[in-house]
């Protein structure tokens, strides 16, 4: 008797597997989703300029807003906008609040066990900047220059590794001090990040820091849900065809200040 009761509960659960095996086939993808809606959403920054930020209308502004445009474009549906921060911006994203995150997101083993990442849209790095008249192409040309970089940073561990003995190295407490010492000529040259670099240029000085090298490079990547291979592919898609256009190097001139590295 048990094993005729073991059988035929058995043959139940296999028979509710197969029963359920449709609505799995047929499940709605993410791309089919939007595209139906007419509307896409985006996690987006709100207080990291210059990727994401409220400009002096109050309307969200930034590299990661105009790619979330770009994007919506590219799917010929409309962009709706969710302001998050750094902690939540991913289960947003899991838990179906938005369908894609766009915000200054960097890729690494952890988020890849949990999210899927596009083609790199935007370069987040640290290097070395300095004035257009001089050429430094790597770290062993720094040799007899000095170098201004804020204590402790990232920037300042990176180039502790590379810069050779006879570089003079000056270190700073703050960002504000290192590129102080920049502008008044205490420094040659400053380590830092290219997001620290575009809001000097973009106070328009009359002694740029410009790109010699990098130290470190970490792009920023849009965030999409494990398994969304249609929407992983139609996002790829759109950010090859804007790097092919220009219009991708035209976010990050109009944003960073600079065009997209040469190796990016």
């Amino acid at each position: 008797m048990k094993t005729m009761l073991n059988s035929a509960l058995k043959s139940a659960v296999v028979a509710l597997s197969l029963l359920c095996l449709p609505v799995v086939a047929h499940a709605q993808d993410a791309l089919e989703s939007i595209t139906k809606a007419g509307v896409l959403k985006v996690a987006v920054p709100q207080d990291f300029p210059p990727f994401g930020s409220v400009g002096p209308d109050m309307k969200p502004r930034g590299y990661d807003i105009d790619m979330a445009e770009l994007i919506a474009k590219g799917l010929g549906v409309k962009t709706e906008l969710v302001p998050v921060t750094s902690a939540n911006r991913i289960p947003y994203l899991t838990t179906g609040k938005v369908d894609l995150v766009i915000s200054s997101l960097g890729k690494n083993p952890d988020r890849e066990k949990v999210i899927d990442f596009s083609l790199p849209y935007a370069p987040f790095y640290n290097g070395v900047f300095g004035p257009e008249g001089l050429t430094i192409s790597g770290p062993e040309q720094l040799a007899g220059k000095v170098v201004g970089v804020t204590r402790g940073s990232i920037e300042d561990l990176e180039l502790t590794k590379v810069a050779p003995a006879t570089a003079d190295v000056k270190r700073y407490e703050d960002n504000n001090g290192t590129i102080s010492a920049f502008l008044s000529g205490q420094v040659e040259l400053v380590a830092t990040g290219n997001v620290v670099a575009a809001a000097i240029l973009e106070k328009n000085p009359p002694k740029k820091p410009l790109l010699k090298f990098l130290i470190k490079n970490s792009p920023n990547y849009v965030g999409i849900n494990k398994g969304e291979t249609a929407l992983t592919e139609k996002v790829n898609a759109i950010i090859t065809a804007a790097r092919a256009d220009g219009s991708l190097d035209a976010i990050s001139k109009k944003w960073l200040g600079a065009p997209l590295p040469a190796s990016f």
